[in-house]
């Protein structure tokens, strides 16, 4: 399966990515959620680009001067439809906002640098007029990572990288490419394409998300089982901060203390900004090949799944649907609605790779599955899901519009403590919501555990921002009682902050607040995300 190209026009201000493939749900599926879920149609339309109206921007003239110097005034721009679309990231409850017209948290102007040494200007100069920096890629965070906390500063720029867009070089000995952090995936892939070579990184987000975005988030892609997590694939990179410039990574491993590769990795630019990848990558595959799997419960899947993990040898993607997921057909999702026609749990394997390799792996595997009671499908249940792979949030949209409220959460633990985990967290769902619908597969495998996503869909209350809110924190708690990581690839953002400072302790809080203080002592670099609060 090639890699798509990416889409012709710019994100969809209030929605999810190419307003092309935006579109009405189909009458059926609008039945099926009333009949289930009590779903009606919203009163009210969402608004439109020209009914929006951000407020004034803030900024003295000085201080536009000044950016407008490190950048070029081409480069510097104030008018309503740049800052609306650097408003928020792309969560339920930032579309909801947008949908309902509130960008009150747009930046007051958008910078767009075009090297290092310009990122580096814009940060001297808005520390020392204390305004705030939000570094932004494709908009694409879904835990209100591009929302900077306004007070005590002077206002918020939103630093957009997609100037920084070149593949610098590629040493084919090695299997390294430099590439700048402002590249969309999919241009990544066309570039590295034309060397015979990818970085087989294929989040959910591919279409419009940037490399420097995948670093700052430490993103997971959905080939991870066989490319591994973005932040295994990051040799070396070049950081730019208020108090200087870091190049980390002089060679694949190190014993020269403590990786400092790894505090800027899911560092979500609140330490530095990114201005440029040393990204291991691997040959262009020869051969992709996808296919289904059908086990008789969830417990019998992940078992299976977890002896695939240890064992090996590992496919390139590796899923595994519960029942109600399978039901409803949340891994087609150009077809939801079209009920599946057995019981069951969808497994989705796939391999890429030499033809040789992809044999001989997908023979192990496909022995493992038979021998766990796994049941063939054949290769188009396979085919359909890398179809529509990146489909679903184009379909989170249109739930949206038809008054459904539809989020998505992930988590991982050690296997061991899967079940509970999975358990806990629907039934805080469940509690919260009433009556969802409550879907999840286990998307990412190791020899140790595994990550569990989860998608809800439920009837919009009067109050559709604070309905899922408070779910949210419900199962915010439910995952951390239950022992799970508060994110596997999402983020910590503002959304997990409350959950991400139990976890990592009241000294775990104290080292990145001393690594804040020592990076960027005036704290201009996306306040109000990451860092928990004293």
């Amino acid at each position: 399966m090639e890699a798509p190209q990416p889409p012709a026009q710019p994100m969809l201000w209030s929605g999810w990515g190419d307003p092309v493939r935006a579109s009405e749900l189909p009458a059926p599926v609008r039945r099926l959620l009333a009949d289930l879920l009590g779903v009606r149609a919203p009163e009210s339309p969402a608004v439109t680009l020209d009914e929006v109206r951000p407020p004034a921007p803030a900024l003295p003239a000085s201080v536009l001067d000044a950016l407008s110097s490190a950048v070029g005034g081409g480069h510097v721009r104030l008018d309503d439809e740049a800052r609306i679309r650097h408003t928020r990231g792309k969560s339920t409850p930032d579309l909801l906002r947008m949908r309902a017209g509130d960008v009150s948290d747009a930046p007051d102007a958008v910078v767009l640098p075009g090297s290092h040494a310009e990122v580096a200007e814009v940060l001297r100069v808005c520390a020392e007029h204390r305004v705030a920096v939000v570094p932004f890629g494709g908009g694409t965070s879904v835990v209100g990572g591009l929302a900077a906390a306004r007070e005590g500063f002077a206002g918020v720029v939103a630093l957009d990288l997609a100037r920084l867009d070149r593949l610098v070089s590629l040493d084919a000995e090695s299997m390294v490419a430099e590439l700048e952090p402002g590249l969309r995936a999919p241009r990544a892939e066309r570039l590295l394409a034309e060397h015979g070579f990818t970085l087989g990184h294929f989040p959910q987000s591919f279409e419009y998300a940037t490399l420097g975005g995948f670093a700052a988030a430490r993103s997971s892609g959905q080939a991870s089982a066989g490319y591994g997590r973005f932040d295994d694939m990051v040799v070396g990179l070049t950081v730019a901060t208020p108090r200087g410039t870091l190049d980390l990574g002089r060679a694949p491993k190190s014993a020269a203390g403590p990786d400092l590769r790894q505090v800027i990795l899911g560092s979500e630019g609140a330490f530095g900004v990114i201005t440029s990848l040393r990204l291991r990558v691997r040959p262009l595959p020869e051969v992709r090949v996808y296919e289904g799997w059908r086990f008789a419960t969830f417990p019998a899947g992940v078992a299976t799944l977890r002896r695939v993990a240890q064992e090996g040898p590992a496919p390139t993607v590796l899923r595994l649907s519960d029942e109600t997921e399978t039901m409803v057909g949340l891994a087609r999702p150009e077809e939801l609605g079209t009920l599946a026609s057995e019981p069951g749990c969808l497994v989705i394997a796939g391999y890429e790779g030499t033809a040789g390799d992809v044999a001989y792996r997908r023979e192990c595997t496909g022995a493992t599955l038979s021998e766990m009671g796994g049941v063939p499908l054949g290769p188009e249940p396979g085919e359909k899901w890398a179809h529509g792979r990146y489909s679903a949030p184009y379909l989170r949209d249109s739930l949206l519009a038809a008054g459904a409220t539809v989020e998505t959460l992930e988590t991982a633990c050690f296997w061991s403590g899967l079940p509970r985990l999975y358990e806990a967290v629907r039934r805080a769902l469940t509690a919260s919501l009433g009556s969802p619908l409550v879907m999840c597969h286990v998307s990412h495998v190791y020899a140790t555990g595994a990550s569990l996503y989860f998608t809800v869909v439920t009837a919009q209350s009067d109050d559709p921002v604070g309905q899922w809110e408070a779910a949210k924190r419900a199962a915010n708690d439910a995952i951390g009682s239950a022992g799970g990581t508060i994110s596997h690839h999402h983020g910590v953002g503002r959304d997990h902050l409350g959950a991400y400072a139990p976890e990592i302790g009241e000294l775990g809080v104290a080292v990145l607040r001393g690594v804040k203080e020592r990076l960027d002592p005036d704290g201009i670099l996306n306040p109000g995300v990451l860092i928990p609060e004293s």
